[in-house]
């Protein structure tokens, strides 16, 4: 795990995931159809800012009966090692192993203890409930449902990589997050996307503003994009050039 400044991650949390990834398409170390979650996978609280944070993963089930434990029994346990596997800011990241989500991932009691202890925010491939309440926290939540039984729930194994959202998840890869979705960050790129999106934004306004411009025209428009599109190449080599 890339150790990354807290500066670096405050700017980014500054952004909108869709923008991260724009930056990170640029960079070209990855496919664009990769590094992020899909539409299974979508925020409770869309009114909430983005996060980010350090992936604690972790693997849930709830629809049969354990031999011992449950949910709250391990929590103490998964909490209890947080500053021993990564550092805060830390998202809790969880897959339902169930055939398909019996039992709420999360409520109020497990979302207070996270916050409590270092985490921004928590996405799940199961269920949510108690969502008045976790949203009163101001705790960031992601699931694929919500379900009002927490049924036979329980933490089956932590820091281990997950499948959520179509994506494995390693533990302490730094996630971006936000109303549109999750993202997977290069750790080692942060801050480079963390500039880039600056710049991005930057560059987007150079067509925008002249569609907002009191009399646009097409060839106008197409030459404010064709600007705005050579700007976004130029990115990475401006990037480098300033970190240089």
């Amino acid at each position: 795990m890339t150790n990354i400044s807290p500066d670096i991650l405050e700017k980014l949390r500054q952004y909108d995931t869709p923008t991260v990834l724009n930056v990170i398409e640029l960079f070209e170390v990855r496919p664009r159809h990769e590094g992020f979650l899909n539409g299974e996978i979508k925020a409770c609280f869309p009114e909430m800012g983005p996060i980010v944070g350090y992936a604690s993963t972790a693997t849930f089930q709830s629809a049969t009966e354990p031999a011992e434990g449950d949910a709250y029994s391990n929590l103490a346990d998964q909490v209890g090692v947080f500053d021993e596997e990564l550092p805060a800011p830390r998202i809790v990241v969880f897959e339902d192993i169930d055939p398909e989500p019996c039992g709420a991932t999360f409520g109020e009691v497990m979302c207070t203890v996270y916050q409590n202890f270092g985490c921004v925010g928590l996405i799940t491939s199961g269920g949510a409930r108690d969502l008045d309440q976790v949203r009163a926290l101001g705790f960031p939540c992601w699931s694929s449902s919500v379900i009002s039984s927490h049924a036979w729930c329980r933490i089956v194994d932590t820091h281990v990589p997950v499948r959520v959202g179509g994506c494995e998840i390693r533990p302490g890869e730094l996630l971006h997050a936000d109303c549109n979705g999750v993202a997977i960050v290069p750790g080692e790129l942060a801050a480079e996307i963390a500039l880039g999106c600056e710049l991005l934004v930057e560059a987007e306004e150079t067509v925008m503003g002249y569609a907002r411009s009191e009399s646009p025209d097409v060839a106008g428009l197409k030459k404010a994009y064709m600007a705005t599109k050579e700007a976004f190449e130029a990115i990475p080599g401006e990037v480098k050039r300033r970190l240089s």
